[in-house]
């Protein structure tokens, strides 16, 4: 996203004799009003190729436009680094605003706890839930899995393969059973053997197919999860973000795992996520293998929002 601007900005700065004089201003002067807006402008429509909503950009460039107001020009003085800096600080706020450690925040002394997966078609949930699975395993819990897809057989074939090869029980019906009874005898599994976690994946859906999401809510009234997860895929952009929202008002949301974070080139989903619908980004999805499930970082993601092309 920046890299683009810096070439702008080094067009700008740039006179005949390589001060920082010219289009921006004379050297000991404010910028120029008009340049300060013309860069504002460019940063924006930046930010909005980069899948930022236009809300949470515009609270960026405003903050930037404060920041810049009234900055002299002086010899050595580097718009660019100062640009990068506000913007910067303005992206790892918004994404360490509401932030969540996953592992903490979980566990409890009452078993076992139930965590509900939900999110349109094709956003990696049923992967996610493996890799999830595999991690809490590792680190000493005992994990039972629903396969609460039924509407795709693929999808119960799916986890009873992660089931086999994590050894880890996946509790299944028939192919397009009740979803809701799945996710009952899953926890009643879980609960008469003293299981700590029951991770409970359910059909993709869009969030305007009103029979599935009265479903989605059914099976939340009778597995009554602690937490909903939203699986999100960031390739997705802007859509995502409207999605989250959706859910969320279906049957609410805890917290959100962004899949496909290394095949995204844009990144301004996790921005656009973070601000507009509130919700802690816990985990990113970084590839197909068990440990490509990381925690979320502000700074990397930050780092790595800024530094995009």
């Amino acid at each position: 996203m920046f890299t683009a601007l810096k070439k702008k900005l080094g067009l700008l700065r740039k006179s005949e004799d390589g001060e920082a004089t010219g289009p921006i201003g004379e050297q000991g002067k404010r910028i120029r009003e008009e340049k300060l807006e013309e860069i504002c402008w460019d940063l924006e429509m930046a930010l909005l190729e980069s899948d930022v909503a236009e809300p949470v950009a515009e609270t960026i460039i405003g903050e930037l436009r404060e920041n810049l107001r009234g900055k002299k020009i002086a010899k050595g003085f580097d718009l660019e680094d100062e640009i990068e800096k506000s913007l910067r600080a303005s992206v790892k706020s918004i994404l360490s605003a509401n932030t969540m450690d996953f592992y903490s925040t979980v566990t409890a002394p009452e078993k076992p706890v139930v965590i509900m997966f939900v999110g349109i078609n094709g956003t990696g949930k049923t992967t996610v839930i493996a890799k999830l699975a595999s991690m809490l395993k590792e680190r000493g819990n005992t994990v039972v899995i629903a396969a609460g897809d039924t509407f795709r057989a693929g999808a119960i074939e799916q986890l009873k393969i992660h089931g086999d090869a994590l050894d880890i029980r996946v509790v299944s019906h028939e192919h397009g059973g009740d979803a809701a009874a799945v996710a009952f005898d899953a926890v009643e599994h879980a609960r008469a053997r003293h299981r700590d976690f029951v991770l409970i994946d359910t059909a993709g859906r869009m969030q305007t197919n009103s029979n599935l999401m009265d479903e989605m809510k059914k099976i939340r009234r009778v597995a009554d999860p602690r937490f909903v997860v939203f699986v999100g895929d960031s390739l997705a952009g802007n859509d995502m973000v409207e999605q989250a929202k959706s859910f969320d008002q279906a049957v609410g949301i805890d917290m959100v795992v962004l899949t496909k974070i290394d095949a995204d080139a844009k990144g301004g989903s996790a921005l656009s996520i973070a601000k507009t619908v509130g919700k802690p980004i816990v985990f990113l999805g970084t590839g197909q293998k068990y440990g490509d499930l990381v925690p979320f970082d502000p700074d990397w993601m930050a780092q790595r929002l800024i530094s995009a092309a």
